[in-house]
């Protein structure tokens, strides 16, 4: 017995959970313990300053698992845009068969993938961005609802309703649920709504085998559902991020600013400074993102005791939840 969904058929993996793209988070450590234990783990591309160095991580990667992996490509607003063509002719020339995209304008990488053979799973914070996403071609819409960590898009729809939207207007295309995952009750609970799978980030941000320091993750252990923040929604790229000092300033500076630049915020909400929280521990030093899921995260387990658990949870929810359901005998008058 085990779970036997489009996901599962198509990646080639056990378990229905997808390792999502996390920047400074998304190395060979954590995407080999993910596979390994029965999920997909993903590598962040543009966590590696050059597509060279990407090759080298997929290749240590390789040398780590035996199991499938995939590589996260996200393409954001930038004064000087990495060059995502090279990105994935790396991934390509790797043999790759599995990316993760996400942000703007993505068909011209999307197209470059496909013509390769590569199976993708683009996020979506809409339905309407998800249609189009249809058009280009994609085989899975990875379903982002407004509780998960990170660029969450403008229009706050949480994943109750955009997983009924999905399983009601994509015509079959089979989509997997992101955004406030961390246990098997989600996993049951998402498959209940179509979803073929579930992706989670910060939960693999609090495991043994995530690459980042231990109070950081102890930090995710201790926050409640409201310790995170919405910060640059003024300038149309709003994300969510964990609810420290340096956050705070963020939305303060954001809030009362009267150039309206984001010049103005820019030095809270520095990339740099945000890595530096992942290296140092020191949790108050920049901004990092975190998901509300935070809130029913308690412990700091293997990658390959979550995922037996959440296996175990699902298969016990997903029967409990079948044996609800009696038919009703018919009457004899």
């Amino acid at each position: 017995m085990g779970f036997d969904t489009a996901l599962t058929r198509a990646l080639g993996i056990r378990v229905p959970v997808v390792q999502g793209g996390m920047q400074w988070v998304g190395y060979a450590e954590l995407a080999a313990a993910v596979s390994n234990a029965g999920g997909l783990g993903i590598l962040t591309a543009l966590t590696q300053p050059t597509p060279e160095d990407l090759r080298k991580e997929i290749r240590r990667c390789r040398g780590m698992t035996k199991n499938p992996f995939g590589v996260n490509l996200t393409l954001l607003p930038a004064l000087v845009p990495p060059d995502y063509g090279a990105y994935a002719q790396v991934i390509i020339d790797e043999g790759i068969k599995i990316v993760e995209t996400a942000g703007n304008n993505p068909g011209p990488v999307i197209r470059q993938l496909k013509a390769a053979g590569v199976t993708i799973l683009h996020k979506c914070t809409t339905i309407r961005h998800a249609k189009s996403a249809v058009k280009l071609g994609v085989d899975f819409l990875s379903i982002d609802g407004f509780e998960c960590a990170g660029h969450v898009g403008e229009h706050d729809i949480t994943n109750v309703i955009l997983l009924n939207r999905a399983r009601q207007d994509l015509g079959g295309v089979p989509f997997i649920a992101s955004g406030g995952f961390a246990d098997g009750y989600g996993l049951a609970a998402a498959l209940a709504l179509g979803a073929e799978g579930i992706n989670m980030g910060t939960r693999f941000m609090s495991t043994v085998e995530a690459p980042i320091h231990q109070k950081v993750k102890e930090a995710i252990v201790n926050a409640e559902e409201t310790d995170t923040a919405l910060v640059l929604r003024r300038w149309k790229n709003t994300s969510r991020l964990f609810s420290n000092e340096v956050t705070k300033q963020a939305l303060k500076i954001e809030k009362e600013s009267t150039s309206g630049e984001f010049s103005d915020v820019a030095p809270y909400v520095s990339g740099k400074r945000g890595r530096e929280v992942f290296l140092n521990g020191d949790i108050n030093f920049g901004v990092w993102t975190a998901g509300q899921v935070i809130g029913v995260i308690h412990d700091i387990p293997t990658c390959g005791e979550l995922l037996t658990r959440i296996e175990k949870e699902a298969a016990e929810t997903l029967t409990r939840s079948q044996s609800l359901y009696k038919a009703t005998p018919q009457s004899k008058l």
